[in-house]
């Protein structure tokens, strides 16, 4: 199958792009983001298309998405007041803090993954190796010297990607007992330094995948 990867985003993609995000971690998120309904609602009006690269096949059709965050934005954000708005007040007291506690530092030379995430039925077609690519791509483009992420320890396949693409692990994270909310013990800080060499072919032009 053909898809292309892009920059950004139509405002009529942004409840799809909200669902991939959900689909891919709604399991370590769905206790403080949930119910269904109103975290697809908050995901999709805090998406920001400056900070995405998207998969999609020839019809148009998304089929995966990366996201990032740099000194600059990130593609989800969202301050108290929007969560206030989509959870009330009361509740948004006590998921701002648990939500604070996944956030991620920033250094100014770094990109950081802000999620990547490929629709089930897209999967298997090279798409997450091809938005790796394109993110390490962007992150030369900008002057950046690396990307980093998290990778939890419930995802042994992601890592096993990263790796792959020349990610290597710089630090764990054990969270104790917020294990019981987050459905996860411990996650992997991860790094791959970028250069200005040649960038990768990564899809915006064509690619082709069994």
């Amino acid at each position: 199958m053909e898809f292309t990867i892009s920059e950004g985003f139509e405002d009529h993609e942004s409840p799809v792009i909200a669902a991939l995000y959900w689909e891919a971690f709604s399991a370590k998120l769905g206790r403080v983001m949930g119910p269904e309904h109103k975290a697809l609602r908050f995901i999709a009006t805090q998406l920001d298309p400056k900070f995405a690269l998207v998969a999609r096949n020839a019809d148009g059709d998304v089929l995966g998405v990366a996201g990032y965050k740099t000194s600059q934005g990130a593609l989800i954000g969202g301050g108290l007041a929007d969560l206030a708005r989509a959870y009330g007040w009361l509740s948004m007291l006590w998921r701002a803090p648990l939500l604070a506690l996944v956030e991620r530092d920033l250094a100014d030379d770094i990109l950081l993954m802000d999620g990547i995430c490929v629709g089930s039925a897209a999967r298997g077609m090279g798409l997450g190796s091809a938005l790796l690519d394109a993110i390490k791509d962007t992150a030369r483009a900008l002057g950046l010297g690396a990307v980093r992420l998290d990778v939890i320890d419930t995802n042994p396949r992601a890592k096993a990607l990263y790796e792959r693409k020349g990610f290597v692990g710089i630090g764990e994270e054990d969270i104790g007992p917020l294990r019981w909310v987050f459905g996860f013990s411990a996650s992997t800080k991860m790094r791959c330094d970028v250069t200005p060499d040649a960038p990768t072919a990564h899809g915006h032009s064509r690619l082709n995948s069994a």
